[in-house]
């Protein structure tokens, strides 16, 4: 099997992984306050990044280059995960998958005021397109509308200043350090509200909470040797997949099934989304030969 390829069925994997703890979540904050299942995704995935640490052996590996911006990755991240955990309460989980892939258009029209980016008019009309997409799935103004769906925009936004944040520190922090910080950042800030919102899992509720994190963790360290193994213009394509596993979840789980608008917003988003990606990986060639 070819790396490219390995990186491919990695990516796709990483999305079954990414579902699992989605549905886990989903079933978990109907009983449990989203921030104990917050915590306890993050405090499982800092045990699991500390337990790669240990054995490779290597404690430089929690020392980074930059300790503002990876604080601030956590924050992010945590907060994003919070918001999406507080969102699928009230949401199908096609809803908010098919939300939380307008990320790449977030990452477009930002890269251009935060890291100097240039981007064409086509990649701009497709990010208004993508937009339209996700208002055809939020419906405002209908009966189909939730205000959950506010808080799924707003968990995409924090992942794409996430992504954007983790382009500038990935250049020098190794992937491990990168994981570590986010899972101590995001296990510290979910503890503390801890004491005002406890509840106590059962038996089930802490194997669930364990196999989130797990779940979590490994699908990160999935998408990492992903790209490790392949360029970001053929994984792409490959993420938006998640919306199939998310939709037989729903289903298998739930017994949801996402109304015909939600799939035609969600084919606008990801058609939107993949134009975006091409035209990255066309500047980037094109930035090449220079470099």
């Amino acid at each position: 099997m070819t790396p490219r390829l390995t990186g491919i069925l990695l990516m796709v994997t990483s999305m079954v992984f990414f579902t699992l703890l989605d549905a886990t979540a989903k079933h978990l904050v109907q009983s449990l306050p989203p921030v104990v299942a917050v915590f306890g995704r993050y405090i499982v995935a800092l045990g699991l990044s500390l337990a790669v640490i240990l054995r490779k052996g290597n404690m430089q590996l929690m020392i980074t280059g930059y300790p503002v911006l990876q604080v601030l990755r956590g924050l992010l991240l945590v907060t994003s995960t919070l918001l999406n955990f507080v969102a699928i309460m009230y949401l199908q989980l096609a809803q908010t998958a098919a939300i939380f892939f307008s990320i790449p258009l977030w990452v477009c029209a930002l890269s251009v005021p935060i890291l100097g980016e240039k981007v064409g008019l086509r990649r701009w009309i497709a990010v208004a397109v993508g937009f339209c997409g996700v208002l055809l799935i939020m419906r405002p103004g209908t009966g189909s509308f939730h205000w959950a769906m506010i808080l799924s925009v707003s968990a995409s936004l924090c992942g794409a200043v996430y992504n954007i944040v983790t382009r500038k520190v990935g250049g020098r922090d190794r992937a491990e350090t990168s994981l570590f910080y986010v899972g101590f950042v995001g296990a510290l800030a979910a503890a503390t509200p801890l004491p005002f919102l406890w509840k106590t899992p059962d038996g089930l509720q802490w194997v669930m909470l364990g196999f989130m994190g797990l779940a979590g963790t490994i699908g990160h360290f999935m998408l990492i040797q992903a790209h490790r193994l392949a360029p970001a213009s053929a994984l792409a394509p490959y993420m938006y997949t998640q919306i199939v596993w998310m939709i037989a979840a729903g289903y298998l789980f739930f017994g949801h099934l996402p109304d015909l608008w939600t799939l035609v917003g969600a084919a606008i988003v990801v058609a939107s989304g993949l134009f975006v990606f091409a035209g990255e990986a066309g500047a980037f060639k094109a930035r090449a030969p220079a470099a």
